[in-house]
């Protein structure tokens, strides 16, 4: 496992997560993680309307990806730990750095002005 495959994996699961497809998204955790599913699922702003990678390190053993995922109301960070399971990266850890609300798009914004 290196980088690009960390990498490689963490967009196909912003993609999937983006995509709405939650069921492909799970498949990227570990079994442990899926056993509290309802835990990392209340970490992110659903639906998401947008998501990238931050930046993807190693450190010992394994690799931290963080995660921007912006929602309709609100956008977070996420610092997701991913080490290989079964020949294939996995996120086996997961935690919100930030959260706060999601930037107005510019044509939803109002004019007050008459």
């Amino acid at each position: 496992m290196d980088e690009q495959m960390v990498r490689d994996h963490a967009q196909a699961h912003l993609d999937a997560l983006v995509g709405g497809d939650v069921d492909r998204a799970i498949q990227d955790l570990s079994t442990e993680l899926q056993r509290n599913l309802g835990e990392i699922m209340a970490m992110l702003p659903l639906p998401l309307t947008a998501a990238d990678i931050e930046s993807v390190q190693m450190g010992g053993s394994s690799y931290t990806a963080v995660l921007h995922l912006v929602g309709e109301t609100t956008e977070s960070r996420l610092e997701t730990r991913w080490k290989d399971r079964d020949g294939r990266p996995t996120i086996i850890e997961a935690s919100l750095l930030h959260e706060a609300p999601a930037p107005v798009a510019a044509n939803e914004a109002t004019d007050e002005e008459g």
